[in-house]
This record gives structure tokens, C-alpha cells and sequence, in this order.
């Protein structure tokens, strides 16, 4: 997943030896844009900010705000809420590289081996930190017994409206990083992220979360700050959903999300409560320690926020920025970036993204009765 770098631009002494300028005048006004992020380097950051973040959430999953404020979190807790050592992480970790190994496996979006991987986890302790599958979403839980049950992977996510939690959203980074890469936008890019959330949840409201992270993942990669790639997110085109769903992210894509006080960003496990969070929490703060910190310490759904936010912080602040302590302590961290190199190394074939593009795969699939059904 190469990209060709652009030339180099003015040599400023004053400027940080690490960025280049390219000024451009648009109406008057010369903007002025960093150079585009190293895939490789974006992909290793971000996919090990991601397992940092869940890894800090874990312990403290489902915690009161009130009482994180009196004891707040500054480092990797054992135990806990799952009962798990110091640096595990989890489903939403798991998913991300469950995607991620498919693509590296098949070099294209493959649905049916996709799910094959959510099996292997669900089931078989396969992708986890510490050989062992928890925390698995109820949303999720039955989207993969639904493929296990003979259903057509993109058939399989559920699509009622209490299903809108944020379990499609915590793996879509591999999505965002090959949009970019490929340089897929627009409805194409839709249909991609329609296709990857529908594996497990299929309602426009998940789907749009969904994009709008993408997007702005895209844009952090293009070299924007974080400022400006969400100023571009707000102005990209989701006229393919209804009205009534772009107005539930009105906060996100109308107003200014980091402009509100902490006490009205709510930090659940409901899809768009769990975005909000997540920019509130990147776009508050300056470096990848308080990014997370924040984002955890909101509590409620901790792993996942702080997942996502670590994943933006990585991209963004790279992976010197993250604490060393920490990266140290994280379970499976030298598989987790050989995994990263793999993917960035991996050419992935773009050209037929639809759902009918795949067949079943050769291997075969896990019994029904092995969930006692």
C-alpha cells in the first residue's frame, strides 16, 4: 500500500524539518497543508494507537463518569472490569485485525472469509490478546450466528434501530486506510463502508458513523490537521442518506463538537454517542497521552472510545508520541506491527467491491451445532 510522495517543497528554516509547505491560493486566502502522512507509518500508528486506546479501556469499561473524575485513569490497569492483565485488549482490537488479515489473505474485500475471521474469534480464541474471545456485542454476537446459520455475509448485520451500537464502527479502520491508499471516494466509498458495517450492522444510522470516520481518517492521511480534516469532513457529501439520519449527527457535521462542555458529550455505546466522544476527545487535546486519557476517563463504553480516539491520535501524533510504558506493556504488540507491515506491503484489489463479488470460501465453515443451536 506504497503511496509516491510529493515534492519537496521550500526549505524553511523555521518550519519543523519533518513538514513541508505547499501554499495555495484559494479566494484570496493561502492555506497552507502538511505533507501527506507515510501509509506505512499512518497504518503502524493507528492500528497500535487503536489497541493502546482499548487496552487503557478495558479495565475501567463501563465506569462512572462521577467517579473517574475523583479517580481518573493514567495507566494500564489489570484486572478490572474483564478480569484481564495489564495491555489486553479487546473485540474492538480483534475485529480491526480480523479484517485486516482477510485483506492481507485475499488482497480484496472478501466477504465470506471476513466473517470466517469473526468465527474464528467468536469461537476459537483466534486474534485475541490473551487467547481468550470476551466482551463480544450483542449486535455483533448475532450478526455472526446469522452467518454461521447460512446467511450471505452482508445480509447478516442486523438492521433494526436499537441495533445503532458502535460495533461496526471499532473496525473500520482498515477501510479508511485502503480508501485512501486506493484512492476511493465518493459513492464507491459508500458502497465499501455500506457493505463492511452491514456485516454486522446494517441501519443507515451505523452506516453514516461509519463514513463520517472514514472521511475523516481520509483527510488526517492527506496531511490535514486535525482542525481542518474536520472542517473537510463536515463539507464531504452524504446525500445518500436521509435527512432524518444526517440531523442525529447535526452536533458532528453542523456545529462544532469540540466547542461543547465535557458534561454534554455522553460517552455510551450508542453508535453516534460513541463518534462524539471520540472527536471530542481527539480534537480537545494536542498530544496522543491526553487524547486517550481524555477519552477514557469520560466512562461508560471506555475500550471503544478509547480505541478510536487512539487510532486518530496515532495517525495523527505518530507512534513516538505514544508513551513508551505503554507500548511495552500491550499484549501481542510485535505481532500487532508485523500484522501493520504485512497490510501496508499488501496491493488490494479494489476493482469489484460488490457483496456478489465473492464466494463462499474453500474451507470449511464452523458448524451451527458448535453453539449449541
Amino acid at each position: 500500500m506504497q503511496k509516491n510522495r510529493e515534492k519537496s517543497g521550500p526549505n524553511w528554516p523555521k518550519i519543523h524539518a519533518k513538514i513541508r509547505i505547499i501554499t495555495q491560493k484559494i479566494g484570496g486566502d493561502t492555506m497552507a497543508h502538511l505533507e501527506k502522512k507515510d501509509i506505512k507509518q499512518a497504518i503502524r500508528s493507528g492500528l497500535i494507537g487503536l489497541a493502546i486506546g482499548d487496552a487503557l479501556g478495558v479495565p475501567i469499561e463501563f465506569l462512572n463518569r462521577n467517579f473517574l473524575e475523583l479517580m481518573p485513569v493514567t495507566e494500564m490497569l489489570s484486572v478490572g472490569t474483564h478480569h484481564q492483565p495489564a495491555g489486553t485488549w479487546s473485540d474492538d482490537t480483534s475485529m480491526t485485525i480480523c479484517l485486516m488479515q482477510s485483506l492481507i489473505d485475499q488482497k480484496r474485500f472478501h466477504y465470506h472469509d471476513i466473517m470466517e475471521n469473526f468465527v474464528k474469534w467468536y469461537l476459537q480464541n483466534e486474534f485475541t490478546a490473551t487467547k481468550l474471545t470476551f466482551d463480544i456485542g450483542g449486535t455483533c454476537k448475532r450478526a455472526i450466528e446469522n452467518y454461521l446459520a447460512g446467511g450471505h455475509p452482508v445480509k447478516c448485520g442486523l438492521n433494526h434501530y436499537a441495533n445503532n451500537g458502535n460495533g461496526s464502527l471499532m473496525r473500520i479502520l482498515s477501510v479508511a486506510f485502503v480508501c485512501h491508499n486506493n484512492q476511493i471516494t465518493g459513492e464507491k466509498r459508500y458502497e465499501l463502508v455500506k457493505n463492511i458495517s452491514s456485516l454486522t450492522h446494517a441501519h443507515p444510522i451505523s452506516v453514516l458513523g461509519c463514513l463520517i470516520y472514514t472521511n475523516f481518517v481520509c483527510h488526517l492521511l492527506d496531511g490535514d490537521n486535525p482542525k481542518e480534516a474536520y472542517r473537510k469532513t463536515q463539507l464531504d457529501d452524504y446525500s445518500m442518506f436521509e435527512k432524518e439520519e444526517i440531523t442525529l449527527y447535526s452536533r458532528i457535521l453542523k456545529n462544532q463538537i469540540y466547542h461543547y462542555p465535557k458534561g454534554y458529550i455522553p460517552s455510551r455505546a450508542y453508535v453516534i454517542d460513541t463518534l462524539e466522544a471520540v472527536l471530542w476527545s481527539f480534537l480537545t487535546t494536542d498530544n496522543f497521552q491526553d487524547a486517550v486519557l481524555t477519552a477514557i476517563n469520560l466512562g461508560d463504553d471506555t475500550d471503544t472510545i478509547g480505541a478510536l480516539t487512539g487510532s486518530l491520535a496515532g495517525i495523527q501524533y505518530g507512534l513516538k508520541s505514544i508513551p513508551a510504558k505503554w507500548v511495552t506493556t500491550l499484549k501481542r504488540g510485535r505481532y500487532l506491527v508485523k500484522l501493520c507491515d504485512q497490510f501496508a506491503e499488501t496491493e488490494i484489489d479494489t476493482t469489484d467491491i460488490s457483496p456478489e463479488s465473492t464466494s463462499i470460501p474453500r474451507i470449511e465453515t464452523t458448524n451451527l451445532n458448535r453453539l449449541g443451536a
